[in-house]
Formats: C-alpha cells, structure tokens, sequence
C-alpha cells in the first residue's frame, strides 16, 4: 500500500460476508452473529498452583438469526459446562481457540442470549506473533496483558477491539494478597482466608484492555482531583514510586485541558514486584514494572504515555487494528505535550529529534496500515505523533487542541476509525489537510520538513 492516498484506498463501507475474518490482522478473532453488552467474570484463583476456576455470564444481543455462537477462549481452559438461558439442552465443542455453543432452537435477530460458561485450569499466555500475551504468573502473583488477542487466556470473549462492552469482575484468591481489575471497586469480603474483589466496569470496554494483576500490594491514595488517583505499590518501592510518579495529578490536569475531561470516575496505577520490559495499559489503569520505578525519573514520559491512553485506546478505541496509530501516535504525542507543558522541551523539539531518528530507518512502513507485524514498530507511534505535530503546525495552537477536545467529546466510548479523524480535522481546517494526511499517513517517504 506504500505510496497510496486514503482515498485510493477506497473509503467505503464494504459488507462483510459470513466466511471473512471480522479484522486482516487478526483473522482469528473475533465472532459474528451477537455483540456483547456485558460481561460477568466470577472467578477463583490460587496464586501457589495457578489454578483457575471461573464462571462467565456474557450477556449479548444477536445480530443475525442463528443457533450457533463462538466464543474465543484458548485450549488449555478446559470447559466443564455451558448454558444458553432458554435454549435447553446445549452442545459445544472446543478447538483451535475457539468454544462454539450450538442451541437446540434458532434466535431470531434482535434476540437478548446470555451464555453460561464454567470452565478452569492453568492460565498462561498465548503465544502470538507480538511475543505472549494475556494472564502471566509473576514470582508473586498475576499480571495480565492482553493487548492485542490475549484476553482469550482468561476468559471466554468476543475478543476484538469493536467489541466493547461493559464489566463486572469478581476475583477470589488468598487473603494476603490483593486483587486490582478494571473499574471501581465495589465490594470487599474475606471469609477464613481468602478474600473476594468486586469490580465494575460500566463503560464500554474493549477485551484487550480488561485485565486482572494480583500481588502483595499497599495502597496509596495519590489523589482525589480531578478524579480519584490510586496506586498499589509493593512497600519495598514506595520510596521510588513516590518520586517517579510524584505528578500525576498534574498530568492528569494538563491533559484534562489539552484532550477534555478524563473520560473515567478514577484512575489506578499499579507496580509489580518483578521488572516489566514496558507498561501495561489497561482501562481505568496502568500497569508498570519495578524498574520503572526506581527513583531515578527516567519512566515520567512512559507515566504520561499511559495515562494518555485512558483518552485515546481506551475512551476512544480503534475500530480496526489498522488504525493503531490513534491509540499510540497520539499517546506519544502526550508524552511531547507533557514535557512542553512542564517545563522541560517543547513538542517541537521532540519533533525534530523524532523526525532525525526516522531518517535513519528503512522507510518502508505506512502508517495508517502498517500491517499486522508492524503495527506495534515504533515508527508507527513517532510518525503518528508527527502527523499531530504537523496537523498543530497547520491548524495553529487554538484550532488543533479545540479539535482534540472535539474529538474525544463526540466519540466518548466509541468505536474510531482515522476516517473520521481526518474528516473532522478537514472540518476544522480545509481541504488541503487531506494531503497532509496522504504525506504522513498513507507514503513511506518521509515528507521534507524541519520541526525545530
């Protein structure tokens, strides 16, 4: 595709048929025939055997009459029983990642299903081809990172970012330990010496950002304005935690101005006891590892990075992986505007040091679709970033953050395509910025330019 425009690219909308895979880059996620409304995850855990029980109500709508629906759902969870609320007598089989429940009725289109799994085992990662991903075993605990398939891991999903649906997740595992997952939690109970976690999730939520992270944690309270700020630190990296980390409420302020109000009721951050090689992002958290902690203030930028994500991949999601560059160019652009806006180098200069450190790479990656093997390359994330810096260059300071702020107030817990991005910034400016967009976006080439 090197060298195309979007609009040789064809901006139209194309129905699928039944036998095309729901995204190209992940052609084995994802199902037809229902879309979820929400998802109920009851599950028991013991950290020393990693040793899973679980029960999970999906509650959908169909989309299409049928009788049959997949699940995805990895092979080593061995599943023990299934229902579907008036169907009767249901069948399943399941292979190949995939759990499909055959009902001995047909749904109309339209029909409220909810589907009844019981299913356990030894969870690990799957393998993929961005290395493992979804529910991992630390020296101490869980951690779970499920970007881009890995939910599939832990829970019987309709696994692909379009999929966004709301949550409640119960986790009970061994008292000492604690237990974070997405949302607010709700309920805490302890009976002899295990304790039950209550989360809830009301926005929309994608299955890849879900996520559970379990380990001997202390709680501290970082903040309570905006929006509540928490973090579960091992006690050994309070200290660290406490510098590194020291001004997150005011990123949160800064960012709350530049892209609108923070699209969640609270925000979390956890710190694992082992080392991460990067972060974690998650829906309402952040997972970081203890080198990332360690008190010398060189992860602020990866602070930044993922809390911008709670606004762009997470409030606003991509509604294919194509379009990635939503989710982590304009993360990484947070990480630019952070920097200008605490005192330190303005976006430009990260501009043009970004812009020099591309010059020295192949060319060979267009952006608004890198393909599925290069859609988490870091060139993706710095030009992303520099479409931005050159759209801002373009529109002035006032016209572009008013259209940042635009765009996370009309597509709140939405579905995004870079379509309607470029779309709204053409409102924004003219006509001319289609081509801005062809130069960054859809050629290899990287336009001549000099940000600083």
């Amino acid at each position: 595709m090197a060298g195309q425009s979007h609009r040789s690219l064809g901006w139209r909308v194309v129905k699928k048929t039944a036998d095309e895979p729901i995204d190209s880059y992940l052609p084995q996620n994802g199902n037809r025939g229902y879309r979820v409304s929400r998802y109920d995850l009851d599950l028991t855990y013991k950290v020393s055997s990693n040793r899973l029980e679980a029960t999970a109500t999906v509650t959908a709508v169909t989309t299409q009459a049928r009788n049959s629906f997949s699940l995805d759902l990895a092979d080593r969870l061995d599943v023990t029983k299934v229902s579907i609320a008036g169907a009767g007598k249901v069948k399943y089989t399941h292979r190949g990642g995939k759990l499909t429940l055959t009902a001995g009725r047909e749904f109309a289109s339209g029909a409220a299903v909810v589907f009844v799994v019981r299913y356990g085992g030894s969870p690990a990662p799957l393998r993929s081809d961005w290395g493992q991903v979804g529910f991992e075993e630390l020296t101490e605990g869980v951690i779970v990172a499920s970007q881009p398939n890995g939910a599939a891991s832990w829970f019987p999903c309709d696994d692909h970012p379009s999929a966004k649906a709301a949550y409640r997740i119960a986790i009970t595992t061994d008292s000492p330990y604690t237990a974070v997952a997405n949302g607010t939690l709700t309920e805490r109970r302890t009976r002899a010496s295990r304790t039950t976690w209550v989360y809830d999730q009301p926005e929309p939520m994608s299955t890849y950002l879900a996520t559970l992270q379990i380990g001997y944690y202390d709680r501290i309270g970082v903040a309570t304005k905006p929006v509540p700020i928490d973090a579960y630190v091992p006690a050994r990296l309070r200290a660290g935690f406490e510098h590194d980390f020291a001004r997150q409420r005011e990123m949160m302020q800064v960012f709350e101005t530049l892209f609108g109000p923070y699209p969640f009721p609270l925000y979390s951050v956890v710190v694992t006891d082992d080392d991460l090689e990067i972060p974690v992002e998650a829906q309402t958290l952040s997972v970081f590892g203890a080198n990332h902690c360690d008190g010398s203030g060189r992860s602020e930028r990866l602070v930044a990075h993922e809390l911008a994500h709670q606004w762009f991949g997470n409030s606003l999601t991509a509604r294919r992986w194509r379009d990635i560059w939503l989710h982590e160019g304009f993360a990484c652009y947070a990480e630019w505007l952070w920097s200008e806006n605490s005192g330190r180098a303005d976006a430009a200069i990260h501009a043009q040091r970004a812009y020099e450190g591309l010059e020295r790479t192949p060319r060979t990656i267009v952006v608004g679709d890198p393909g599925p093997a290069s859609m988490f390359d870091d060139r993706v994330y710095k030009r992303g970033a520099l479409t931005l810096h050159a759209l801002r260059r373009e529109l002035g300071d006032d016209a572009f953050f008013a259209l940042l702020r635009r765009w996370t107030d009309e597509h709140r817990y939405g579905l995004v395509t870079t379509e309607q991005f470029v779309d709204l910034a053409v409102r924004a400016g003219d006509a001319s910025l289609r081509g801005l967009f062809d130069r960054w976006l859809y050629a290899a080439p990287l336009p001549e330019t000099r940000f600083a």
